[in-house]
């Protein structure tokens, strides 16, 4: 399993978009910039933010993005799920359709077989990973990058607070 660079843009826009003062909204052009990054990509990114409620968009000169709610509310599953999609990450191919790899011990009618003890398993751990991932939120990821490159941080909020005046 490995999430697309589509979940890693997200989060990092996301965490942007935290010291923006309310009503304030940001383009993909300057998240872009800013990054280094194709428009045309992030563009994409956030119109499937938009499509989960994670942002909402304003039309206009100065319009673009902000977060539809507040950073403490918007988790990292939430995200992933909102760029990748909301497919189990283990796709089952029911391969035993003998229940050669079932927990019964005896065939019988493969409709009847236990369930696949491997895709138990995967889907066991799918979900552990997804209650982590849901207690870990934008809110959380902004306090510790803030936190961890202070000058850094200062310096990415004044850039966009530059950018935006020029808008």
């Amino acid at each position: 399993m490995q999430f697309s660079v589509g979940v890693e843009y997200a989060l990092h826009c996301l965490t942007y978009f935290v010291d923006i003062p309310s009503g304030t909204t940001i383009g993909t052009k300057e998240l872009a910039k800013f990054q280094g990054v194709s428009e045309t990509y992030l563009s994409k990114i956030f119109t499937k933010l938009k499509k989960a409620g994670i942002v909402r968009s304003m039309p206009g000169v100065k319009g673009g993005y902000e977060l539809a709610k507040h950073p403490s509310q918007i988790d990292f599953w939430e995200v992933i799920s909102a760029i990748e999609g909301k497919q189990p990450f283990f796709q089952c191919t029911n391969i035993r359709q003998k229940c050669i790899l079932s927990e019964e011990e005896e065939y019988t009618d493969p409709s009847r077989c236990a369930p696949c003890t491997i895709n138990v398993i995967m889907l066991e751990a799918e979900e552990r990973m997804k209650e982590y991932l849901e207690s870990k939120t934008i809110a959380e990821l902004h306090e510790t990058i803030k936190s961890k490159t202070k000058d850094k941080h200062i310096q990415g909020v004044e850039w966009f607070r530059e950018a935006l005046g020029r808008r």
